[in-house]
């Protein structure tokens, strides 16, 4: 299995592979495919996750495109440790 990375702004070029599957890849490295399965475009990344299912072919391809983006980084949500803390009970 390649554990090649991809700088985000490398773009995915895409080729036809078949009548109904579209390969994609980056800097030569495998990076996903759309199949058109008969009622919509199926998405899959390198690694074979399923991304979704959509009724345009754009739309899969920019799904795969995102999927590879950096995610933004996310706010901390976390629980404050003081309302983590189990409740005591008092000692009779």
């Amino acid at each position: 299995m390649s554990t090649t990375t991809f700088h985000p702004t490398d773009p995915l070029t895409w080729k036809q592979a078949d009548l109904d599957v579209h390969v994609a890849t980056r800097d030569g490295e495998f990076a996903g495919f759309v199949e058109f399965d008969g009622t919509g475009h199926l998405v899959r990344d390198a690694r074979g996750a399923d991304l979704g299912n959509f009724a345009d072919l754009d739309d899969a391809q920019q799904a795969l495109e995102f999927s590879h983006e950096p995610h933004k980084k996310r706010r901390n949500l976390a629980i404050p440790a003081v309302f983590r803390r189990r409740p005591r009970r008092a000692r009779a």
